[in-house]
């Protein structure tokens, strides 16, 4: 049995996991859990405290020494970076995507590229917090390195300066056909070329850690890794990656860089071995995490039975929509838009969660039923990877919605990935599917006719 660490940092909690692989199985446990979100600093916007992120690693990489470990891997959420000097100093905060100061970005690069120009070249949904116009966003870029957060972490433990492939996809600046930094599109912009650092690919070597364990590359993008893990049967499936955010399409060969799939802002991000993730943004979980935290973080269990028994479709929302993006009171959010398109007000905790579940079920079936359509590429089953696996009740909704049978788990879906591509480099793996966890797998059939799920969404704008 072979042992491998994976760091897994997601936007709201990070943990570092040990994967025990033998025999084509591998085992995951927990060596360490810590909270990453953002915070408030004084003069205003989220930052994330790097430095505690970073203790927190090393703490939990302290914890795995005893098991002599082949090799770890470094994966986190996307578009978020830092910016080191020639000497190594990170210069300023790592700010969140949460953060406002990207309004008026977007209209500023149109100054220098159009939208569909921009799309021919990195194939990537527009987000307001997309790393290109983060970087407009900044004061000063000269004489110094960007590096994505897994990037940056694996920079602090090694000394080495990198980018991995399939978390610079998300930047912006990455050509969506060759995988190459599009120098062409950047010489169009206000960045410095220098400011990117060299590319690497999943499995490739970064550096050695003082005690002299390897850290090895993996997808780095956590939604990269999650798909790796998607225990599929065959290519004709989608996959939802539900966390924060639900990350929600399809594994394909090449990108789909056509303007109906920039009109409907779909994402061709990098994905394992050459494939393309042609996928959309949705909110995810974060809905009912800061609900739960502005009602005082009750029992999630509790309030999930009672939903269940909630009238249907009395009240839905498009998740998208920019106002659920910053920190707040969700739920008063919530209350407004019901208004705002002739709804009830959801009355009370559990009426609101129904609300949410459902809100997300329509957004991501539209986001299936969408990339089947503008890809070619039929699906027969849908996976839904991550913590929201473990939400029988959206797991349920999503089914019904999409019409289509749901297959829930792994629940650690990104750091299964992580090992499994660091298992791989080690020549313990050959095809990342074949290997088995001990996480079951819970079907879900869809229920009913779809025909009230379609007049949901049609109240909200959401085309399903």
């Amino acid at each position: 049995m072979s042992t491998f660490v994976a760091v897994d940092l997601g936007a709201t909690s990070g943990r570092v996991m040990l994967g025990r692989v033998s025999g084509g199985h591998v085992e995951l446990s927990e060596a360490h859990r810590f909270p990453t979100g953002p915070r408030e600093r004084p003069g205003g916007g989220l930052r994330w405290d790097i430095e505690r992120i970073h203790d927190e690693v090393v703490e939990g990489l302290r914890k795995t020494e005893a098991t002599d470990p082949v090799s770890i891997g470094l994966d986190a959420w996307a578009v978020d970076y830092g910016l080191v000097d020639a000497d190594g100093r990170l210069l300023g905060d790592v700010r969140s995507y949460r953060d406002p100061r990207t309004e008026g970005m977007a209209d500023r690069l149109r100054e220098y590229v159009d939208d569909s120009a921009l799309y021919a070249a990195n194939g990537l949904q527009y987000l307001p917090f997309n790393t290109v116009y983060q970087l407009l966003a900044e004061p000063e870029l000269g004489d110094r390195t960007m590096l994505l957060v897994p990037d940056l972490l694996a920079f602090r433990l090694t000394g080495e300066r990198g980018a991995e492939v399939t978390n610079a996809s998300t930047t912006g600046l990455l050509d969506a056909t060759t995988r190459e930094w599009a120098w062409d599109l950047v010489s169009r912009t206000p960045i410095p070329p220098g400011l990117l650092p060299p590319l690497r690919k999943p499995g490739d070597t970064i550096g050695v850690l003082t005690g002299g364990t390897p850290i090895v590359a993996v997808a780095s993008h956590d939604t990269a890794s999650a798909v790796a893990a998607v225990p599929a049967a065959s290519d004709q499936f989608a996959y939802i990656s539900c966390g924060t955010w639900s990350l929600v399409g399809l594994e394909l060969p090449a990108p789909v860089l056509t303007e109906a799939a920039r009109a409907a802002n779909f994402t061709n991000e990098a994905g394992i071995d050459g494939t393309v993730r042609f996928l959309r943004n949705t909110m995810g979980l974060w809905l009912l995490s800061e609900s739960l935290r502005v009602w005082g973080n009750p029992s999630l269990d509790e309030l999930l039975t009672a939903a269940a028994g909630e009238p249907a479709f009395r009240s839905v929302i498009n998740p998208d929509d920019p106002v659920f993006l910053a920190p707040g009171d969700i739920p008063a959010r919530i209350a407004l838009a019901c208004r705002d398109t002739g709804q009830p007000v959801p009355d009370g905790p559990a009426a609101m969660v129904r609300t949410i579940l459902e809100s997300l079920a329509l957004a991501h079936a539209s986001s299936v039923h969408a990339a089947t359509r503008l890809s070619g590429h039929p699906v027969d089953v849908v996976h839904l990877v991550g913590g929201g696996s473990r939400n029988r009740l959206l797991c349920q909704f999503t089914a019904d919605a999409c019409g289509t049978p749901l297959l829930a788990g792994p629940v650690e879906a990104s750091a299964l990935g992580n090992i499994l591509v660091q298992a791989r480099a080690a020549g313990l793996v050959t095809r990342l599917r074949d290997v088995s966890t001990a996480d079951p797998l819970v079907a879900y059939e869809p229920h009913g006719d779809p025909g009230p799920w379609r007049a949901a969404a049609h109240r909200v704008g959401i085309e399903i």
